[in-house]
């Protein structure tokens, strides 16, 4: 697993470099929008039924990085200008969605 060596908040984007080299520039809307959370995804129970969530893209245009935070040494956590602060985003999935977005792949 690739873990960051060094997080910041420049301009509009969170800037990560992994230990690998690696550089990710995600910006703040884009790292709102794909909040892992179960406020923002939904839960699933054991039959894959699905609880909360929404289907619907929101935009969260304007929303703010305020900070983050290191949890274990999995995942980062981010404080959104409007109060969002539940998703648990691994190095594993920032990855993924710095990817999926076209940023460097390794």
């Amino acid at each position: 697993m690739q873990t960051p060596t060094n997080v910041q908040l420049i301009g509009r984007e969170v800037a990560i470099l992994w230990d690998d080299g690696r550089e990710s520039y995600l910006p703040f809307e884009y790292l709102r929008a794909s909040s892992p959370s179960a406020e923002t995804r939904g839960e699933q129970d054991i039959f894959g039924n699905r609880y909360g969530g929404s289907d619907k893209p929101k935009d969260y245009d304007g929303v703010e990085v305020l900070g983050w935070e290191l949890v274990g040494n999995y995942a980062l956590r981010f404080d959104f200008s409007d109060g969002h602060r539940t998703g648990l985003y691994s190095f594993e999935y920032l990855r993924q969605i710095d990817a999926a977005r076209g940023g460097q792949t390794t």
